[in-house]
């Protein structure tokens, strides 16, 4: 491994596999509505008892670090229930879900997370650390949700670095829509998910600190925005399971493309991400069933 690998001890991280922690929450209304008020969903004020979109579950179990924890970038200092990766640079690469049954307004809430893998590898910068997270949330009716989270730990030498795969001439859609985020909107998505990384909302520091053109859009935003268009193109449906992957970083000021296509599978779509230059930065793959 480069030089950087030296600093890694994975046989070391690898002990935290198995790790879990448990968390409670309850499902209130504001959280939904500010969301819905954040992307211009044009949904009425959520009551008791309406079904949680995909994915809005991240409104939930929120990571509440107190100040005098975080590190300089925003994120919490490493440590606790994750492993201690000593790189830097912390991101959200994918995720896969099953929806097993609905969360309402209303519900009290459940999730038991667990560390399920801890691997090593060179990137084109320097070492590279994938932890992947799995969370299985508990409502009324019981196992709601299972979500596999993909976190990648990396060094600064790969700060603003686009993956040179990720460019690539994507399928003509069938459905899309386009918003262009700015940093109002990374700002309040940021506060809604009570995300500290500086990336989202500190311009200076995006761009003098970590190397980026910008401010940085979320993954999960745009995981986000993905389901929601799976959901729209297929409104009769639900959807039964997800997945996604980032390839590549998309900016505010820019305009980025929510695009589907019906996959290979009669109840599949196929879901991408792409930046005003044609960069695919986000994939992803969704599986409807009838309601």
């Amino acid at each position: 491994m480069g030089r950087q690998s030296m600093q890694v001890d994975i046989v070391e991280l690898q002990r935290w596999i198995g790790r879990g922690e448990t968390r409670v929450d309850a499902v209130g209304p504001t959280p939904i509505a500010a969301l819905s008020a954040t992307l211009d969903t044009g949904r009425p004020l959520p009551v008791g008892g309406d079904v949680v979109p995909p994915l809005w579950h991240w409104l939930f179990f929120l990571p509440l670090h107190p100040g005098a924890d975080l590190g300089p970038d925003g994120h919490a200092r490493r440590g606790g229930f994750l492993p201690p990766v000593p790189l830097q640079r912390r991101m959200w690469a994918g995720g896969r879900f099953e929806f097993l049954a609905p969360l309402r307004v209303g519900d009290a809430i459940r999730r038991v997370s667990t560390i399920a893998d801890v691997t090593a590898k060179d990137g084109r910068t320097g070492p590279l650390v994938f932890v992947v997270v799995r969370h299985e949330v508990f409502g009324p009716e019981g196992l709601a949700l299972v979500e596999e989270h993909d976190i990648v730990y990396r060094g600064p030498a790969a700060a603003g670095a686009p993956s040179p795969a990720a460019k690539r001439a994507p399928p003509e859609p069938t459905f899309t829509r386009e918003i262009v985020p700015d940093d109002v909107l990374l700002f309040r998505y940021s506060a809604l998910t009570f995300n500290g990384h500086r990336i989202h909302y500190d311009r200076r520091y995006a761009t003098e600190v970590e190397g980026y053109p910008g401010l940085v859009v979320h993954g999960p935003l745009l995981a986000t925005l993905l389901a929601g268009l799976a959901g729209s193109a297929r409104p009769d449906e639900d959807l039964a399971a997800f997945s996604f992957r980032a390839l590549a970083t998309a900016f505010d000021g820019s305009p980025v493309r929510i695009c589907g296509r019906p996959g290979e599978e009669p109840a599949a779509l196929r879901l991408w991400a792409e930046t005003d230059d044609g960069t695919i930065a986000m994939e992803a793959r969704a599986v409807l069933r009838p309601r």
